[in-house]
């Protein structure tokens, strides 16, 4: 029995270590960031930049949460929705196992990523949106310059749904980007590192997603994945009217990493560093009206927040 002892002791002796390793986490001294000793944590400026995030996040939490669950934040955190109106139109999608796999993620990553930002800087109520497979279908159609036939509807299977998800969260991530410079508080510069960092990746997983199939054609129409992203990114870049700042999966070489690639699995400028947009670009794009002054498109009513509510106020 003392064999059995001991080794039973020294694993649990391994156990009890390891807990108490974890447990010191950020607590632990040498684990503690630093900060200089006039340095603040939250900016009252800040607070209008990260709650005016929470727009976009609700919009990629219900419809990443509806395509892969048939459920959205009502059912997953319903304290997060602060009295707001449900999305309209949104559905679960007929999805394949690895794609509703990897929006499943995605959906309950947004649900730490309101939760967090709520926690830090206060929150809005989710406005009302139009998930609809009708609005995303005038979208595309407004991007391609014709009505497709029949209707695009992103809950139709998963390539259709990945390319309806190539219209949403690159916007959050270029508004992330614009917005870094403009926060104070080292608290608030933490929480906009970590946010960017996962919008990011999931940029980055459906436009390789899109890119592996960049020459595949869209059934049932006659336009390859390709041009579906370049058709997207294109009306984004007409309605945000600032310029190029968003590419499709193959570009020109002259858009492409230092001029010497077509390929443009990320999207990014000349130096290969994120775009970046102000709040107002992203209004013009997400109302899709062309001007921040007009809700429409996903925000039917406008989106909230206090730099959202003063473009509905002063036309």
């Amino acid at each position: 029995m003392a064999p059995m002892c001991s080794s039973y002791c020294l694993v649990l002796l391994m156990l009890l270590l390891s807990g108490n390793l974890i447990s010191l986490g950020d607590s632990s001294p040498m684990c503690k960031q630093t900060y200089p000793a006039n340095a603040k944590p939250i900016y009252k400026e800040d607070v209008d930049l990260l709650q005016f995030a929470l727009n976009l996040e609700h919009l990629e939490a219900d419809f990443f949460l509806w395509g892969a669950l048939g459920y959205g934040l009502d059912t997953v955190a319903p304290q997060l929705v602060m009295g707001g109106p449900p999305p309209i139109g949104a559905k679960k999608a007929n999805l394949d196992y690895l794609t509703r796999s990897i929006i499943t993620e995605f959906g309950y990553e947004e649900v730490g990523h309101l939760r967090i930002i709520k926690s830090t800087v206060g929150g809005i109520p989710r406005p009302l949106m139009d998930l609809s497979a009708t609005n995303f279908a005038k979208i595309f159609d407004e991007a391609f310059g014709y009505a497709l036939v029949p209707p695009f509807d992103p809950y139709r299977d998963s390539l259709s749904y990945m390319l309806a998800s190539y219209v949403i969260p690159y916007m959050g991530l270029v508004g992330y980007v614009g917005a870094n410079p403009l926060l104070n508080g080292y608290q608030t510069k933490r929480l906009l590192a970590g946010l960017l960092g996962v919008e990011s990746g999931q940029d980055a997983v459906i436009r390789m997603y899109l890119y592996e199939r960049a020459e595949e054609v869209v059934h049932p129409y006659k336009h390859t994945v390709a041009e579906f992203t370049t058709r997207i990114s294109e009306l984004r870049n007409r309605l945000a009217m600032c310029g190029i700042k968003d590419e499709g999966i193959i570009v020109p070489p002259e858009l492409g990493a230092e001029n010497r690639t077509t390929t443009n699995v990320l999207s990014s400028n000349f130096d290969s560093i994120s775009y970046k947009r102000t709040p107002g670009e992203i209004l013009r794009v997400v109302y899709g009206s062309g001007d921040e002054h007009v809700p429409g498109g996903f925000y039917p009513k406008g989106a909230n927040g206090k730099i959202a509510r003063d473009f509905l106020e002063k036309p």
